[in-house]
């Protein structure tokens, strides 16, 4: 067990040739060089929009404040014999707004650091400034 694992990623140029393959194969279907790099650029959008909408900050951040309110509306209308079990400190009280406090430092931590957006690699063939070999 003295192997450490380290996670396999593509080396640039492998991933260029998957793209080339894929593209290939697109093209010998029938599809254009446009219509590829049309269905590459929506998917590359749909994929930028989803990690912003599923971004874990904003799903912790959101549970945080939710649960934080529903906490410190359950410590300000404690009782005094409930606020008695804790031994004298409204805990609901408090873990409301830490809470809240962690939710909304999660929320704005969102706001003011977004996910970066990823730009797309184009392929080789648009670096040499050659038109595409189907058009």
């Amino acid at each position: 067990m003295s192997e450490q694992f380290e996670p396999s990623e593509p080396s640039e140029s492998a991933e260029r040739a998957q793209r080339a393959e894929a593209a290939e194969r697109l093209r010998r279907a029938g599809y254009s060089e446009a219509d590829v790099q049309r269905e590459v650029t929506e998917l590359e959008e749909k994929s930028a929009t989803a990690a912003r909408i599923f971004d874990l900050r904003r799903i912790i951040g959101g549970l945080f404040v939710v649960y934080g309110v529903i906490v410190t509306i359950a410590g300000i209308t404690d009782s005094d014999a409930e606020i008695d079990k804790a031994q004298g400190i409204n805990i609901n009280l408090w873990t409301g707004l830490a809470m809240l406090a962690l939710g909304i430092f999660f929320l704005a931590w969102l706001k003011l650091r977004p996910v970066a957006p990823v730009t797309p690699t184009l392929p080789p063939e648009a670096l040499d400034g050659k038109p595409p070999r189907g058009e």
